[in-house]
């Protein structure tokens, strides 16, 4: 921590935030603020059950879908160099797998192609169509295996698409993985070296994993838990090992807090993309107000006005927060683990961080 980081002490109501995400049964939280303040660091819950240290408030961690908003970031800058175009079809450039030829470059970043989510789909009616295996004791038995994203996209073109192209919203990693694909053809290179050359290496992102057939967390490193039911037990195992090629360029990450403000701040501070690209990334689409890549969200003007994010998870065990300004001046970034509580994330999570987003988006515009 440098002289210039402030700690939990220094704002005790950002510590208190992040404690809520442990009291709701998360095992630990790290956090990184940036504001007029200037920049906050803390962390809290336990590094390991059974243990009493803290998350390190540098560690690496699984970030989950975080990685779309950086793949649609190197999709972008690709247009701008007229290598791809928005609204050309995208079975121009991957003829070889029989893609739907009015699946346009947008409907994968703004997940409007229809197209089958390979990690399983959910439907209105509540049913559900799997994947490869991504949730439970399958997903806990096959969290180390590769996987190669002609694999991952063959499943999805194997199922009835959802809906016609264009004429729905529905996020699916398919999408993503197809980005993958696609950066790869135009580029000529793999999707970790095209990666590392426009975004990782520019912006000096060292602690950031992209791509490869990754199973180890750098230290140091936060370890998460996955609760699952076995022959009608419930069990607990340590899942900080789990394999990236599962969601290559749709999840597959690992960084740390400090490596997505970097990110994210770079992004919205307009160094990475052109205006008018950064402004299309940026514009709400669907029920959830997705752009290409991220999510525009409107706190209100007593809560700090719109921020852009794009929050992640992995199947097990890690999540990922971040959150900006539109200037890029003010962002949140965070990793944070699951532990052994008898609770489902999903259901505490939401107003956890709604709490949290609105007081540091909130306390960031009272000192602007």
């Amino acid at each position: 921590m440098t002289d210039a980081t402030m700690s939990g002490t220094d704002r005790p109501e950002l510590q208190k935030a992040i404690e809520v995400f442990v009291d709701a049964g998360f095992a630990g939280i790290q956090m990184r603020v940036h504001d007029e303040q200037g920049e906050w660091v803390g962390s809290a819950g336990v590094r390991k059950l059974g243990e009493t240290a803290e998350p390190p408030m540098d560690g690496h961690f699984w970030a989950g879908s975080v990685a779309k908003t950086f793949t649609a970031t190197a999709v972008l800058l690709l247009v701008d160099e007229g290598t791809l175009a928005l609204d050309a079809p995208v079975a121009d450039h991957l003829p070889e797998l029989g893609l739907d030829r009015r699946i346009t470059v947008r409907m994968l970043l703004q997940h409007t192609s229809g197209l089958f989510n390979y990690t399983g789909e959910y439907y209105e009616d509540g049913t559900f169509v799997p994947g490869i295996p991504a949730t439970g004791k399958e997903w806990v038995d096959n969290r180390l295996r590769g996987y190669r994203p002609q694999e991952l996209v063959g499943l999805a073109l194997s199922k009835p698409a959802r809906f016609e192209p264009g004429a729905g919203f529905s996020y699916s990693n398919t999408n993503y993985t197809l980005a993958a694909l696609l950066i790869e053809r135009v580029t000529g290179r793999t999707y970790g070296e095209e990666m590392q050359r426009r975004i990782l290496g520019p912006l000096g992102l060292r602690d950031t994993v992209l791509a490869g057939d990754v199973t180890e967390l750098p230290e140091p490193h936060a370890h998460g838990y996955y609760r699952y039911e076995d022959d009608g037990e419930w069990k607990v195992v340590d899942v900080s090992r789990q394999n990236l090629t599962m969601l290559l360029a749709a999840g597959g990450m690992i960084t740390t807090t400090r490596d997505l403000h970097t990110f994210f701040s770079a992004l919205n501070g307009g160094r990475l993309l052109p205006a008018p690209l950064l402004a299309e990334m940026r514009t709400p689409y669907g029920p959830l107000a997705y752009g290409l890549g991220l999510f525009v969200q409107d706190l209100g003007p007593e809560c700090g006005g719109t921020v852009y994010h794009h929050n992640g998870g992995a199947p097990g065990g890690y999540g990922a927060l971040m959150y900006s300004t539109p200037d890029g001046r003010r962002t949140l970034t965070a990793g944070l683990t699951t532990g052994d509580a008898a609770v489902n994330p999903a259901e505490v999570f939401p107003q956890a961080l709604d709490r949290l987003v609105k007081e540091v988006f909130a306390a960031a515009r009272a000192t602007g």
